[in-house]
């Protein structure tokens, strides 16, 4: 084979390969789009049925807020004694198993609004602890009133994490 009928095999081959090029280029771009395509519906897909699931977490974490608040379980929750210790160690009981019973719920929050959650837990605990260890406090009425007196002065704790539960449920919207 000589020089001249190199070249004319080679500008033969090179249109061939040329459309060889472009046409994997091609394929490879569509197959690419359409696996991003799948990836994004089946997201959808799954974020159309794990969203209604982590609201109704976000939901019962707010219930769970407002049931263990101190001005609300103070009037839920009556005292069985007249003891301020006793009727402490009631209060952070029933606190304990509301906590308990929406442990499942932080796997569909995120670990800072689950945080926010047990800070606000313990500082009620801490603090009903704190008014009942008090030495001018006896009776149960004496622990309810102190409390009360406190809400007055500050916000609540779970005033805080109910806001940032607020700000991450518009956040999924």
């Amino acid at each position: 084979m000589n020089e001249s009928e190199i070249l004319d095999l080679l500008f033969a081959i090179l249109p061939a390969i040329i459309v060889g090029l472009v046409s994997f280029y091609f394929f490879h771009s569509y197959s690419k789009n359409e696996e991003n395509r799948r990836r994004f519906l089946l997201l959808r897909e799954k974020q159309k049925t794990a969203l209604p699931i982590r609201l109704q977490a976000y939901e019962r974490l707010a219930l769970f807020l407002e049931r263990i608040s101190p001005g609300k379980i103070l009037f839920r929750v009556q005292a069985t004694s007249e003891e301020a210790e006793a009727y402490a160690n009631l209060l952070i009981a029933n606190i304990e198993q509301e906590f308990e019973h929406n442990l499942a719920q932080q796997i569909y929050v995120s670990n800072e609004c689950w945080d926010y959650i047990k800070t606000a837990k313990n500082s009620i605990i801490t603090s009903l602890r704190k008014a009942a260890a008090k030495e001018d406090i006896s009776t149960a009425d004496e622990l309810r009133e102190i409390v009360l007196k406190s809400l007055m002065d500050k916000q609540p704790p779970t005033d805080a994490a109910l806001s940032y539960i607020k700000k991450e449920v518009r956040s999924l919207a």
